[in-house]
């Protein structure tokens, strides 16, 4: 413990044991500028101390990465690594949390950093890192998909049916709920024999509650705050079952049986479908609602390529502003080893759009899904005292009608004493008077976008409001669940008329009418504003995100729990609900994917991203190019490719096939040692002689993306070699869509396929002398008859 008599001329210390808090308070008559850095400086070091006589010392959760699995490997031979780096008087720590023997090797276990430093330099280990909390990426859907991309296609006239291959999809996330009516078994035949996984059992959870078409369910010791007894503390769950609804929902999106009149309380209503109702589901409890270690993911990954998935769906991640290097990213190892065992990896990219450099899950082995929404919003109606009408975007439930109207005030003028007026026009925690609000709908801006709109709606209930109107640009495109409470989003231009009214009469009033649903939108898809965007932080050189599906307020399964804020009193649970996020996006790309993988199982991970990629739609349903949330055109930093047609990409007559090889080059010309690329592949795999992050852009993918291309520098060339899936004898020809400038060239111009020649080789020549600098994008499309293969580009000028 640290002695408490360090002493600070400019601070106060208290101590409360076992921890020391030190409350710093610079003296008013503290105006030297050298005075207050002599503090500062001493602040400083005094954190210095803290931080060296505490954390090194402190035992914290590592994972010890060390490579590819050669088959089972005994637990005591990690235990017996830990024996060499742990003290012998700290024998009670040899103990491993989580031990990987299956698509990979290696172990969690808790250690100190000088321990972990230790081990990180052991033979056979390619890293080791600290665990790390990630986070969730918090209907008609379907059917809208296969109307966009296919119009001439009668409504759900398409709608898979039993295949010969059956699909086993891994969902890692909260769990799931069993007894939704997602989850039926109906008309399904006996689970596949390849089958190894398992369905675990817990105090509410039995085997009985899997079935032929939720064939598995895992969980794992995640930790989780419970109150109680007006106390919090740290619990497990030991069962399968999801307590917050986010795994249940992604779910049945991605294989949700058919539902008929689903609906969120009426909102949404029609029929609930997954991609496929035939698709089997095991669920791998992975997360609770604090957030999911990813030494568990590591695990719950390892556990499912052991089980026999044939695709894994992750909607989950870190921030963008946290990510580590794909070897020390627990989701990168654990796909990289899952697309080595044959098994197709989907991830959400992220939810911290609109900025660029912000999605995650980037490795060129996962596939990175953004989120767009679809044909359908849900308004909720202000009703002004002067009798003026605005429509606002919400999903409440609220009982206030058109006939009685109620005092309206702005956040400023309704503060608590002494609140700034910044806080308090945003509903900052604690800024307002409860007095003044009492009785009121209160108007906020969005002034601070960390304060979620939950938290903001909780300040205005709380303080006994009548109700909320938000102002908000951006958000209101992806409609908020208030529940029961009057609530509803509006933007900076209907905000402000509702401020001039609100200034400009003596006694405002308003009402807040109940969510109505508006079918049939257009534009739809847009990308969503919280999509996150590229390129990535980690390479420029792959293009991320591949892809946008529907993320925006999408109908599917959800627990009871999960609805118990939302339906009114007395209300009995819809079981469906509301949500978006990336976190919907990706489980659409899942079952599109579960679905190509059905009608064609020799097919390898990488050609059926590459069937979605190439068929990719890139048009609204006005037929003019999808935008984004500001209603500029959508940009590949965006939406990738563009948006899923599940239906297009069973027949995309090439694909561009991804090999293990070139994700070894990947991390080669990336900068990982060759011998850490061997202990990763079990290989004796070797660098080519010239490994640069520049010939990242050469690797096999479906898409291309250049992150510096000189002016000066003339055409540049890229490889990529495509496989035939189509007619035997065919010959493509190439067209380029290039924007102002830029110079490219396709060589050969047309490739023939015949009987015995089912891969072809060419480039794609790149010249920006004359192009403007920064990002351009464009796409060469290879057409044979029926076939429009399509490859998007974008190259940074410089």
């Amino acid at each position: 413990m640290l002695s408490s008599q360090l002493k600070f001329p400019c601070a106060k210390k208290l101590s409360h044991s076992p921890y020391i808090y030190t409350e710093f308070i610079l003296a008013k008559s503290t105006t030297n500028t050298i005075t207050i850095m002599s503090c500062l400086l001493k602040l400083l070091s005094f954190f210095l101390i803290i931080s060296s006589a505490t954390s090194i010392q402190t035992p914290k959760h590592y994972v010890v990465y060390m490579g590819s699995s050669a088959g089972e490997t005994a637990e005591s031979d990690h235990l017996q690594l830990l024996s060499i780096v742990i003290p012998r008087e700290e024998r009670e720590r040899i103990s491993i949390t989580n031990h990987y023997n299956h698509a990979l090797r290696g172990f969690s276990a808790m250690l100190t950093d000088d321990e972990a430093s230790e081990l990180s330099g052991g033979d056979g280990v390619v890293s080791v890192f600290p665990d790390s909390i990630l986070q969730l990426h918090t209907t008609r859907s379907w059917d809208f998909l296969d109307d966009n991309s296919n119009p001439k296609l009668n409504h759900g006239s398409y709608l898979p049916h039993k295949s010969s291959y059956d699909v086993i999809i891994g969902m890692i996330d909260t769990g799931i709920w069993a007894e939704s009516p997602s989850f039926k078994d109906e008309g399904m035949g006996e689970i596949p024999k390849r089958w190894k996984g398992v369905c675990m059992e817990g105090p509410d959870f039995k085997k009985s509650d899997c079935n032929r078409k939720l064939i598995g369910a895992r969980y794992y010791s995640v930790m989780h705050a419970s109150n109680g007894n007006n106390t919090t503390q740290m619990r497990v769950d030991k069962s399968p079952r999801d307590t917050v609804g986010h795994g249940t929902h992604t779910a049945s999106i991605a294989a949700g049986a058919l539902v008929a009149n689903a609906s969120y309380h009426g909102l949404a209503q029609g029929t609930a479908r997954g991609g496929s109702p035939f698709f089997r589901i095991a669920a791998y409890k992975a997360c609770s609602e604090d957030g999911c270690p990813g030494s568990t993911i590591l695990k719950a990954i390892d556990d499912a390529v052991k089980d026999g998935v044939d695709i894994i769906s992750i909607s989950i991640g870190t921030s963008a502003f946290l990510q580590s290097d794909f070897l020390k990213d627990p989701i990168a190892i654990g796909a990289f080893h899952a697309e080595q065992m044959g098994v197709m990896v989907v991830c959400s990219g992220g939810n911290e759009g609109p900025d660029s450099f912000t999605v995650i899950n980037a490795a060129p082995w996962i596939f990175t899904v953004a989120a767009s929404n679809i044909d359908r919003d849900f308004q909720s109606k202000v009703l002004l005292g002067n009798g003026r009408i605005f429509q606002g975007s919400a999903i409440n439930f609220s009982n206030l009608t058109r006939t009685e109207k109620y005092p309206l005030a702005y956040g400023k003028d309704i503060a608590a004493k002494y609140s700034p007026i910044p806080e308090a026009r945003s509903c900052y925690p604690g800024s307002l008077d409860p007095e003044k609000v009492k009785g009121k709908i209160i108007v906020c801006f969005d002034g601070f976008p960390v304060v979620s709109r939950t938290i903001k709606k909780l300040v205005a209930e709380d303080a006994k409001a009548k109700g909320l109107i938000l102002i908000n640009e951006n958000d209101k495109s992806a409609p908020f669940d208030s529940g029961p409470f009057p609530f509803t989003e509006v933007g900076t231009t209907i905000g402000y008329k509702i401020l001039k009214y609100i200034n400009s009469n003596k006694n405002p009033s308003a009402t807040i009418l109940p969510t109505v649903e508006i079918p049939r939108i257009k534009p739809a898809p847009v990308v969503a504003y919280f999509s996150s965007r590229g390129p990535s932080v980690l390479t420029e050189n792959i293009l991320k995100p591949d892809i946008v599906a529907p993320g925006v307020a999408i109908l599917a399964a959800v627990t009871p729990k999960d609805e118990e804020e939302s339906a009114s009193d007395g209300e009995k649970p819809s079981g469906y609900a509301l949500k978006s996020g990336t976190s919907m996006a990706c489980p659409h790309v899942t079952g599109a994917s579960a679905l190509v993988k059905s009608v064609h199982p020799k097919w390898t991970s990488s050609m059926i991203r590459s069937a979605l990629m190439t068929t990719a739609t890139v048009y609204d349903n006005t037929r003019k190019p999808l935008t984004n949330s500001s209603a500029s055109f959508a940009i590949p930093h965006e939406m990738g490719v563009g948006e899923i047609s599940p239906v297009k990409a069973l027949n995309p007559g090439l694909v561009f096939e991804t090999t293990t090889v070139d994700y070894l080059r990947f991390l080669c010309y990336n900068g990982s040692p060759e011998k850490t690329i061997r202990s990763m592949s079990k290989t004796n795999f070797k660098c080519p002689t010239k490994s640069s992050d520049d010939l990242i852009s050469n690797i096999n993918y479906p898409s291309i993306s250049i992150s510096k291309l000189e002016k000066s520098k003339g055409f540049v060339t890229i490889k990529r070699s495509v496989t035939n899936v189509g007619h035997p004898n065919v010959t493509y020809t190439s067209t380029v869509q290039a924007p102002m400038g830029m110079k490219v060239k396709v060589l050969p111009k047309k490739i023939t396929f015949l009987e015995n020649v089912k891969r072809v080789s060419f480039k794609v020549l790149f010249d920006g002398s004359e192009a403007s600098s920064g990002y351009n994008f464009g796409f060469i499309t290879w057409s044979a008859a029926q076939y429009s293969v399509r490859m998007v580009f974008a190259v940074n000028v410089e």
